[in-house]
């Protein structure tokens, strides 16, 4: 039935799409019975859940950061059964992002291609958004849904303070997540990988450790990393991530290359530059959790992301050191059962 709609909804505007979607999925859950059935046929099940950062996630399956950017389909992704839901990436400032067209698909590759560009409504605006749906599930603690905040820099902040925009949105989010990811590594921000130099790392994260500890309740950071990094750069994070105490590693975002794909060379090359996603950053992926899983110990919990689409690929990345997985472009291109079919298959 999806792989049906999927080839009419396929025939649109991916952005238009992504909202259309969930925009009517939204509305189809303010009708309360609509959205019990919704939730029947799309749950994994009550299973016992996991804990991990001290947190406890109904099932080891989340939603990778960049598809509810402002925290406004928590609910509905809730009801599809997701274990946790990563937000953001948010700004301290509103963001409009990169000009449109922005969001392509490859469907030969199974994959996507973004440049979104941090395209937000900035702290103050999310945070508010998040307080009024954290009232709203008051009390309601079945199967609870973790969110993650992955946080990042405005545009136009130089390097040189973008401490500080991660500061202010770690104090923005702080009440309302459980916990951050440091987002250094889109490659739709210029400058942005920078951060990963070890350097600026340590002083994002000093930061970071300042306000965690003036807050009433410690939150777990995480580091999100970039498949580019070649194994020695992999090897600094992993020696800042032991010194400093990170809480974990998130393997990993989107690629800038284009090796391998067999996608039309002049498609690619129209579409021009942009993070690639899916089935092309799946052995690279799993490679990098793998290596950072060994490199440790498993001391440091790992969230993988990167071509997951069925349980076979989900137990893959888990099998290789992962604590829990994301999925993000295998949601478009599997749909609404992703989270089922994936907890059914690794149980």
């Amino acid at each position: 039935m999806y792989k049906l709609l999927r080839s009419f909804l396929f025939l649109f505007d991916p952005e238009k799409v992504h909202y259309f979607s969930m925009n009517a999925l939204k509305k189809l859950c303010s009708v309360d019975f609509i959205k019990k059935a919704i939730t029947r046929y799309y749950s994994p099940g009550d299973g016992p859940g996991f804990s991990i950062l001290n947190l406890h996630f109904p099932n080891k399956v989340g939603l990778g950061a960049g598809f509810d950017k402002n925290a406004m389909y928590l609910t509905e992704l809730q009801v599809l059964g997701f274990g946790c839901v990563e937000i953001g990436t948010v700004t301290p400032l509103p963001q409009e992002g990169n000009e449109k067209p922005r969001l392509f698909r490859l469907p030969a590759d199974k994959a996507l291609i973004n440049r979104m560009g941090f395209n937000n409504d900035g702290a103050e605006v999310i945070a508010q958004r998040l307080q009024q749906w954290r009232n709203t599930i008051s009390g309601n603690t079945k199967n609870k849904i973790i969110i993650g905040g992955n946080i990042g820099k405005n545009k136009n902040t130089a390097n040189e303070e973008a401490w500080k925009d991660y500061t202010t949105c770690f104090r923005a989010l702080h009440p309302y997540v459980d916990y951050f990811v440091v987002n250094v590594s889109s490659p739709n921000t210029p400058g942005l990988r920078e951060l990963q130099e070890k350097g600026s790392l340590r002083k994002i994260f000093a930061a970071l450790e300042e306000e965690n500890k003036l807050l009433p309740a410690r939150k777990p950071v995480l580091l999100k990393i970039a498949p580019d990094l070649s194994d020695a750069q992999v090897d600094d994070v992993i020696s800042l991530a032991l010194e400093i105490h990170l809480e974990g590693l998130v393997a990993c975002n989107t690629t800038i290359s284009r090796e391998r794909l067999v996608s039309n060379p002049e498609k690619i090359k129209k579409i021009g530059a942009g993070g690639l996603s899916g089935l092309p950053v799946q052995q690279r992926s799993t490679a990098i959790t793998s290596y950072i899983h060994k490199k440790t110990a498993g001391k440091i919990p790992i969230i993988a992301s990167g071509g997951i689409f069925s349980g076979r690929d989900a137990a893959e990345k888990l099998a290789a050191g992962a604590s829990l997985v994301q999925v993000w472009t295998g949601f478009i291109y599997e749909g609404p059962a992703i989270v089922k079919n994936i907890c059914k298959a690794i149980k």
